[in-house]
């Protein structure tokens, strides 16, 4: 098993930045990827962006081009990621998930998931 813990989230003003962080613990030999889905209230869960152990691969909605930037410190078994010029629309719970494989863009490639972490972006 592989646990997730996420934190970071808070409420910010729009264009403001904010710095996610993914703590995982367990049997974390077993992951190969990681990935930042969200949820917005009312809305199905989408992804967000997503990275490999080595970081030789990685993804990002078209969404968050250029905005949000995933990062892994695979010493410390931690997911990062730092949103910067936050939108409103952005604000959704943040949740962090773990992979054996690479499949980044679907929640059912995904094993483990964190509880989640709610940004909030005001305008």
């Amino acid at each position: 098993q592989v646990q997730l813990v996420e934190s970071g989230g808070e409420l910010v003003q729009a264009g403001g930045s904010l710095r996610l962080s993914c703590a995982a613990s367990g049997r974390t030999f077993s992951i190969y990827a990681m990935g930042w889905f969200r949820q917005a209230p009312g809305k199905e869960r989408e992804f967000v962006t997503a990275i490999n152990w080595s970081a030789s691969s990685i993804e990002y909605a078209n969404s968050v081009k250029g905005r949000f930037t995933i990062s892994r410190d695979n010493a410390k078994n931690t997911l990062y990621l730092q949103m910067n010029s936050l939108k409103p629309e952005d604000t959704a719970v943040y949740y962090c998930a773990a992979s054996g494989g690479w499949g980044p863009l679907s929640t059912l490639r995904y094993d483990y998931w964190g509880q989640g972490t709610l940004v909030t972006v005001s305008s």
